[in-house]
């Protein structure tokens, strides 16, 4: 199993304790995958503290922060695929640096992409 970045979809459900979800991230933790979530992800998805499942997920995952150099590299890609959720751009930019699957509910824009960063990595669909 490879590493994974998890995007806004993972997040919403298992905040919404969607049970496939919380399966396929324990098996990513007993593999000793620890998944990657961007920042910006957890700002679109973060609503209240009363999201008690969203914090839990979030216990066993690394929040990577979005740096000047990532942002740039994000914006670069809006511009070569054509799209503009600079959330969905942070999440592709962070796979295609640590060599990871994307974990997405948004296969299409993550695709695009992806693939405008010339990055061979999976998309693993909700």
């Amino acid at each position: 199993m490879r590493p994974a970045v998890y995007d806004a979809g993972v997040l919403v459900a298992a905040d919404r304790n969607v049970r496939a979800v919380w399966a396929e991230h324990r098996v990513r933790l007993e593999a000793g995958i620890v998944p990657v979530v961007p920042a910006p992800v957890v700002a679109q998805v973060s609503r209240s503290a009363a999201q008690v499942q969203l914090r839990r997920l979030l216990r066993g995952c690394e929040i990577t922060a979005l740096t000047g150099e990532a942002a740039h590299a994000a914006g670069h890609l809006l511009g070569r695929a054509g799209v503009s959720d600079v959330v969905d751009a942070v999440v592709a930019d962070t796979a295609a640096r640590l060599h990871a699957d994307v974990v997405t509910g948004d296969h299409d824009d993550i695709a695009r992409l992806l693939d405008a960063a010339g990055a061979d990595v999976h998309i693993i669909d909700l």
